[in-house]
């Protein structure tokens, strides 16, 4: 008897923890109206400091000069580095130092110098939609489906 309550325990447990596995992400995962303000598009151009190839949202990391000469590190979030990766646009394609110009929404607390990124463009011309598909954002990426982008590196 000791030995079925331990099973029973044991796949209690485990079952806890596969929902744990499943939830965090989906609580992490957010909608954009959440986070991000729809009439506060915001262009920023600068050199990359540090990627996050990371699940649920990949983040680029902007140094930004300003008109003052004052420098700020801009945080710009984009889709899944798989969803990413589909479109053509590879962590190895945003070594650090590299510059961008990015087109996307500030975030709600304008005091954070955060946005979620529409389009990332190169110094060469080539562009790449950077967000998340059916986030609710005022351009969501829905026109770009299917559409194969040129291969940046």
């Amino acid at each position: 008897n000791n030995m079925r309550a331990r099973i029973i325990y044991a796949t209690l447990v485990a079952g806890a923890l596969a929902v744990l596995v499943y939830a965090v992400p989906a609580v992490a995962h957010h909608a954009f109206g959440a986070e991000f303000d729809p009439d506060a598009p915001i262009r920023l151009q600068g050199n990359i400091v540090r990627v996050e190839w990371v699940n649920p949202h990949s983040w680029i990391h902007l140094e930004i000069t300003q008109d003052d000469g004052t420098k700020e590190v801009w945080m710009v979030e984009g889709g899944t580095p798989n969803v990413l990766q589909r479109r053509g646009l590879r962590r190895e394609c945003l070594p650090i130092g590299t510059e961008l110009i990015v087109d996307g929404y500030q975030a709600k607390d304008h005091s954070l110098t955060r946005a979620n990124g529409r389009d990332v463009t190169f110094t060469d011309g080539t562009k790449f939609f950077l967000g998340s598909s059916g986030t609710g954002a005022p351009t969501d990426g829905a026109e770009t489906r299917g559409r194969a982008n040129p291969a940046r590196c």
